[in-house]
């Protein structure tokens, strides 16, 4: 098998040298000549043409953002933002996904045993997400006005209660990986300002989900934010499961809520799609609808056989408008999933369903 080629572009030569480390524990990925800035990695490419990039954001002679523009409108490869995710660099770090980085993932924090581990496993998970990547020329979108408004075992405690039957209230869970920025985007987008519950999990390291909340939020005629602990679950929300912490859907009577907790890594993952769609399968059930969207991996494929074995109506996003077909695949491979759907067509879907 011919290993992954990846070319690190970053000006901090300790975390060049890291994520070389961190890369080449892998046997399927091999690294190349580091970069210091672009002007250095165009020279390198000129020489040899990686599978993927793995880019920082801020350097100097050029910045990051626009070197991803410039190989995105030239030569498309699959490209993965590195970055500290500060504040400024958060903001940055979701515009560079609309001028189309694969994914998004956080430089390792140096002298952290425990995160360095954790981080070896996302940083090379993504970078072997990003080789199997459908990358192609992207046209930054313009913004628009909208009106103001392990085992999952490990996480779920036992039940204190069972789902209730079948109400006229549904509620909307969904996970997705690679790719799942965008494809959330095209989804939320889609919704009017009653649309049914949604809570998502997308794997995102933490200090990031609330700014891709924030953007949602911007764009779209339903409220989206980062789900907080004992955060009500109502109509004409969704709730983004923040990065690093686990999220499950509970319910007290009739009222939904989110629990938000520690833990261990679930199907590689925390937050993990697993953790919240048995949640659901447990206290929502036949009220509940599951989507699993774009992304390596089987998180979620376990967790939605339940759901669907609950009596929940699950979907799938097909292969052909997903980035990365693995999550999906699995959960179809394990008999989770009721139906495959292009990803413009699944909100209406939803929409039917909780009608």
């Amino acid at each position: 098998m011919n290993r992954i080629k990846v070319l690190i572009v970053d000006d901090s030569a300790v975390v060049r040298q890291t994520m070389a480390e961190i890369l080449s524990s892998d046997p399927q990925i091999e690294v190349l000549a580091p970069a210091a800035d672009p002007f250095i990695a165009a020279d390198r490419m000129r020489e040899q043409v990686p599978d993927v990039i793995t880019l920082d954001v801020e350097m100097p002679r050029m910045d990051g953002i626009t070197f991803l523009r410039k190989i995105m409108s030239q030569h498309p490869i699959p490209v993965v933002m590195c970055s500290t995710l500060t504040d400024a660099g958060s903001e940055t770090a979701l515009k560079a996904l609309e001028y189309g980085a694969v994914e998004i993932i956080q430089k390792p924090k140096l002298g952290t045993k425990q995160f360095l581990e954790e981080s070896r496993v996302r940083i090379c998970d993504a970078v072997k997400a990003a080789s199997q990547a459908r990358v192609r020329k992207i046209t930054p979108r313009l913004g628009k006005e909208i009106a103001p408004k392990l085992s999952a075992d490990v996480i779920l405690e036992k039940p204190g209660s069972r789902a209730m039957i079948q109400t006229t209230e549904k509620i909307v869970v969904v996970g997705a990986s690679t790719g799942g920025t965008e494809a959330l985007r095209t989804f939320l987008e889609m919704f009017p300002s009653d649309s049914p519950p949604i809570v998502i999990v997308q794997h995102m390291p933490e200090g990031f989900t609330r700014a891709f909340a924030q953007r949602l939020d911007s764009i779209c005629r339903i409220s989206v934010k980062e789900g907080t602990d004992n955060d009500s679950v109502i109509r004409g929300r969704a709730l983004i499961a923040p990065g690093n912490r686990h999220t499950l859907l509970k319910r007290s009577g009739a009222r939904y809520y989110l629990e938000i907790k520690d833990g261990p890594l679930v199907s590689r993952h925390r937050p993990s799609v697993d953790v919240l769609f048995r949640s659901a399968a447990r206290y929502a059930g036949k009220n509940a609808v599951g989507i699993i969207m774009t992304g390596m991996g089987d998180d979620g494929a376990s967790g939605m056989r339940e759901m669907k074995e609950a009596g929940a109506f699950t979907i799938a996003q097909d292969e052909a408008s997903c980035v990365v077909f693995g999550m999906p695949n699995e959960a179809i491979k394990r008999g989770g999933v009721e139906k495959v759907m292009s990803l413009e067509l699944i909100a209406r879907e939803v929409m039917r369903l909780c009608e």
